[in-house]
């Protein structure tokens, strides 16, 4: 099974990012747009793994997560990578907080003792909201940036809990499903 630690925004905060996008979605970018039951900021991509490890990251992940205190996740803004001139991955960013650091490196460390090696790369969070088509060129998406920069939306959301996540994909896209939840700060488990 495919599987990811994600951090999951209520359905009322991705419905709000998804009407925000409205006017970038409405133009004619080759972009496929992403819909909103799909927006999450992965903390922790663990790719393909045998479903009898389970336990072992259920575990790693209540403990990481009890020793989080909930935080505010505060949103906002439309970039891509790797850049917005020759986009792939279209996102709306999240500010690197110190909590929301914090919550990552944990579980990048704990996770090592399930055997994954520690992300090297600098962590850029962020929701992914669509994926580009770049084949028809960079001509293709003149004038993105400064329609994305006037996307105006930012929000604040309170962060309770983290998310082992399973991927199922398929040609018409991924579908996630929730496999563990684990409460910060210790107030329980769930899944």
């Amino acid at each position: 099974m495919r599987l990811f630690v994600a951090v999951n925004l209520r359905a009322a905060e991705r419905r709000r990012i998804h009407r925000a996008l409205k006017v970038l979605r409405e133009a004619t970018y080759p972009v496929r747009w992403l819909e909103p039951d799909t927006y999450h900021l992965t903390l922790k991509f663990m790719g393909s793994v045998d479903p009898r490890r389970l336990d072992d990251l259920k575990a790693v992940q209540d403990r990481v997560a009890a020793g989080n205190r909930p935080f505010a996740l505060e949103v906002g803004g439309v970039g891509a990578f790797p850049t917005i001139r020759r986009p792939q991955v279209m996102w709306v960013g999240v500010d690197p907080s110190p909590a929301l650091r914090c919550l990552k490196q944990d579980l990048e460390w704990g996770m090592t003792e399930c055997g994954f090696d520690r992300e090297t790369r600098a962590f850029h969070p962020h929701l992914t909201v669509g994926r580009a088509n770049d084949t028809d060129g960079a001509g293709a998406f003149r004038g993105l940036d400064d329609m994305a920069g006037s996307v105006d939306f930012s929000a604040s959301a309170n962060v309770k809990s983290v998310e082992l996540m399973r991927s199922h994909l398929s040609k018409t896209g991924a579908r996630y499903e929730v496999v563990h939840s684990s409460a910060l700060g210790g107030a329980g488990k769930r899944g």
